[in-house]
């Protein structure tokens, strides 16, 4: 099998980099271990995209490519350069518009409360912690479906790669690369390198009817509901394993180019273990996020970076209400600001003694948080919220009660909420930055305590670094920066925006902006060398002798 530019992965990232590989006039094939989808299909949705998009124009938000840099540099970190990252700003608002021109469907309609994730009927909210920032403005762009909306997005960027001609080769897993780096055209490179550069598979397209059958399901419940029955989704995948061990067959595809978009390595638990010892959470990705992708690319010389930050999420909104609760220690310290975007909160927790922490609420804010569950929840925040509400919460009349039944020190605990409270009643700021607006008062009992601990209940995470790549090109480089010529890498499988830190959107928007980039470059990769070898085979014969001999003269001297 034949392919000008193969691409391992259908998500996100794989999709947007076969539209503009084949948009660019290559000739296209994205092999994917499962039927397409990966991590993007199961996710909400969200794609982080501002700097006055039509969504934000139509909601009435200020905001243009300079409030977004500022924004992003203090969350992105040291993940790419400033460059990079000014060039992401400055196109994004086009990049949400190339969405929707191949298909993905967004909504103008914004939510009015701090949310992780907006119901059905907003579309457009601040997804991380702008709010602590200068010139906050809401930059989640959900895409517009019911329930957690990332299967639509995914289905439209499929079909939109379909209709432009590229091949898709499900149920195949992409094992090693031989011979990685040679850019000879096929055409060329039998005749004149002796070598060609060839992708090799493992794929069940000639497996009986019922073994696809049985790998396609037994793969689609392990993800769901095995995202939140661990248990039951790895053993699921167990017997996916074995159909793809006994009726895998090997497949040879001769190539140019290679994108790597096949995800990060939250399921590669030699990886989890190497890079992130200790971490535990919910897995966030399917069990294709194994990081074969990195290790195709490592094991071609590339370099990684990163590897080691992975974001774990403890969200305490929605209810809206519950961002004004204190979000203490066993010490009784307050943590931090407790409306900041989860993964910040994560990893404050995380930091905590023992990473253990409680939400404090008193009467009026507990009845609140209640009062809101049915309107700003979707059903698994519903559920998430009922366990805290219910088994992880302690309660009692006084706040010297409260601490010793949690086991917390009541002095701490007290003066905690003391300096919280003067504070609010003086109008002075906030100790940890938060929002006045979104302060209260916690004086009335009786108290609760709700326990956030990151083992209390599951905190969803995921892996953020990836191969090293060139960030004009996507190209992927060697420990030594050199280029890596024909290979590429895209979404969670390279290093990209949301390798620092992450909110909410990010990582999509990266997606889109890494696979569009590693797709067209690979695509302008097989032209140019289409190109010399056309010049070369158009020289005159006598021109191209007198090199030659040349050439075989100097190496007699």
């Amino acid at each position: 099998m034949e392919a000008t530019v193969v691409i391992v992965g259908f998500g996100a990232a794989g999709a947007c980099a076969a539209i503009e590989a084949a948009e660019s006039g290559a000739d296209v094939l994205v092999v994917d271990r499962f039927t397409g989808g990966g991590a993007t299909a199961i996710s909400g949705g969200i794609v982080y995209a501002g700097g006055g998009t039509r969504q934000q124009i139509t909601a009435g938000i200020k905001d243009d490519p300079e409030m977004m840099y500022a924004y992003l540099r203090h969350e992105t970190r040291d993940a790419v350069s400033a460059a990079t990252l000014r060039r992401f700003c400055d196109e994004s608002a086009g990049q949400l518009a190339w969405l929707e021109d191949h298909g993905v469907p967004f909504d103008a309609t914004l939510c009015p409360y701090k949310t992780s994730y907006p119901t059905n009927r907003h579309y457009l909210y601040q997804s991380g912690s702008e709010h602590a920032h200068p010139d906050p403005a809401p930059r989640g762009h959900r895409t517009h479906a019911p329930g957690t909306s990332g299967g639509t997005l995914y289905a439209a960027l499929a079909e939109a790669a379909l209709a432009r001609g590229v091949r898709f080769l499900p149920q195949t897993r992409a094992v090693a690369l031989e011979s990685p780096g040679c850019v000879v055209p096929l055409s060329q490179a039998g005749r004149d390198s002796g070598t060609t550069p060839e992708l090799i598979c493992s794929t069940l397209r000639d497996a009986p009817l019922w073994a696809r059958f049985a790998h396609r399901t037994l793969h689609r419940w392990s993800v769901k509901p095995g995202l939140y029955l661990p248990g039951l989704g790895r053993a699921l995948h167990r017997a996916v394993a074995r159909i793809e061990q006994r009726h895998g067959r090997e497949l040879r595809i001769r190539t140019e180019s290679v994108v790597l978009a096949a995800g990060g390595f939250v399921f590669g638990r030699e990886m989890m273990r190497e890079h992130a010892p200790g971490v535990r959470g919910l897995r966030l990705g399917t069990h294709g996020d194994d990081g074969s992708g990195i290790r195709l690319g490592t094991e071609a010389g590339a370099g990684a970076r990163h590897l080691d930050r992975i974001s774990l999420w403890r969200f305490l909104t929605p209810p809206s209400a519950l961002a004004g609760g204190l979000l203490v220690d066993r010490d009784g310290r307050r943590v931090c600001d407790e409306s900041l975007y989860g993964a910040a909160i994560g990893d404050a927790v995380r930091a905590c003694p023992d990473g253990k922490a409680w939400l404090l609420l008193d009467r009026d804010v507990f009845r609140e948080a209640r009062q809101q569950l049915l309107s700003q929840t979707l059903w698994f925040q519903r559920w998430q919220s009922w366990w805290l509400f219910t088994a992880r919460r302690t309660s009692a009349p006084t706040l010297a009660k409260l601490a010793r039944r949690a086991g917390i020190d009541p002095d701490g605990l007290a003066a905690t909420v003391s300096a919280a409270n003067l504070a609010r009643f003086k109008g002075a700021p906030d100790p940890t930055g938060k929002p006045a607006e979104l302060t209260r008062s916690l004086e009335r009992a009786p108290y609760s305590l709700l326990d956030v601990s990151l083992r209390a209940v599951p905190a969803p995470m995921l892996t953020l670094g990836g191969l090293t790549v060139d960030e004009d090109t996507g190209e992927v480089l060697r420990p030594d920066g050199s280029p890596i010529p024909g290979l590429y890498a895209a979404g969670r499988t390279a290093v990209g925006i949301c390798s620092g830190s992450y909110v909410s959107g990010l990582s999509l928007a990266d997606c889109v902006f890494s696979g569009r980039r590693a797709g067209r470059h690979a695509a302008a990769c097989h032209a140019a060398a289409r190109h010399v070898a056309a010049c070369q085979d158009q020289e005159p014969a006598a021109v191209r002798h007198s090199r030659e001999e040349g050439v075989e003269n100097d190496g007699q001297r």
